[in-house]
C-alpha cells in the first residue's frame, strides 16, 4: 500500500500550478474540468476561531443569507472572538440569527478554546488526519466542518470533503456518472488523486459554481 505524507503540502501557488497538471495528466476529465473551471478563486481564510465559526454559520445556508447573519453577530459582538461569544448568552445568539445548535455549537467551541481543549496554534503541525481527530472531538465541529477548515485555514493540499454535496454534483458531471457518488463512494474514487484531493475539491466547486451561473443543465462533459 503506497504511503502517503502524513502532512500534506501547504497548496502555495507552486503547488498548485504542480497539482493541476498532475490532475490533468491523471484523468482526461480532469483536464476538461480545469478548462471549463478557468482559473481557481483564491480561497485561503485566516486561521482561527472566526474562521470556524464561520464555516458553521454557512452551513446549509445561500451565502446572502449567512453573510447577514455574520454581519450581525459582527456588528454585536463587535468582532467575532472567543471572548466577545462568551460573554453573550445562546439566547442572545439565536436572537441575532443563529440556529440554536449553530448558536451552541459556536459557544461551545469558545469554551472548547477557553479550557485548552482545543489549540490552533498546534493543529499545524499534526498530521492531516490527526488534525482533523482533533477539531472532530469538539461538539459541533464534524467531519465537513473540520475539513473545510483544514483546507481553507490550513492551506492543507490533500484534504478532500467527500460530504460535500456540491462536489459529489460536480464529480458526476466530470466524470459523466449516472448518479452521485455517495460520501463513502467518493473517498475511494479520491484515492487515486492524492496528494492534490484539496485541488480536486477545488476543480470541482468551481465547476459547481461555473453550472450554477449559466444555468446549464445539459452536461458538457458527456461523452454522449
Amino acid at each position: 500500500m503506497a504511503k502517503h505524507p502524513a502532512i500534506s503540502p501547504v497548496l502555495d501557488e507552486d503547488n498548485l500550478a504542480m497539482a493541476l497538471k498532475a490532475l490533468s495528466r491523471k484523468h482526461q476529465s480532469f483536464a476538461h474540468a480545469i478548462r471549463y473551471a478557468g482559473p481557481l478563486p483564491e480561497r485561503s481564510l485566516p486561521r482561527g476561531f472566526a474562521t470556524l465559526a464561520k464555516i458553521i454559520v454557512e452551513q446549509q445556508l445561500s451565502l446572502t443569507a449567512a453573510q447577514a447573519i455574520w454581519d450581525r453577530l459582527e456588528a454585536d459582538l463587535g468582532g467575532v472572538t472567543p471572548e466577545a461569544v462568551l460573554a453573550r448568552d445562546v439566547p442572545h445568539l439565536r436572537a441575532l440569527g443563529l440556529g440554536a445548535r449553530k448558536a451552541e455549537y459556536v459557544q461551545g467551541i469558545a469554551v472548547a478554546l477557553a479550557d485548552g481543549d482545543l489549540d490552533f496554534a498546534m493543529l499545524k503541525d499534526l498530521p492531516d488526519e490527526e488534525a482533523i481527530t482533533s477539531l472532530t472531538a469538539i461538539r459541533g465541529i464534524g467531519p465537513w466542518t473540520a475539513e473545510v477548515y483544514m483546507l481553507f485555514a490550513e492551506g492543507r493540499s490533500d484534504i478532500f470533503p467527500a460530504g460535500d454535496i456540491a462536489l459529489q454534483s460536480a464529480a458526476r458531471t466530470v466524470f459523466d456518472l449516472p448518479q452521485r457518488p455517495d460520501s463513502k463512494t467518493f473517498r475511494v474514487m479520491a484515492e487515486d488523486w492524492r496528494p492534490w484531493r484539496g485541488v480536486a475539491a477545488r476543480i470541482f466547486w468551481q465547476v459547481y459554481r461555473r453550472q450554477k451561473e449559466t444555468r446549464n443543465s445539459a452536461n458538457p462533459f458527456s461523452k454522449t
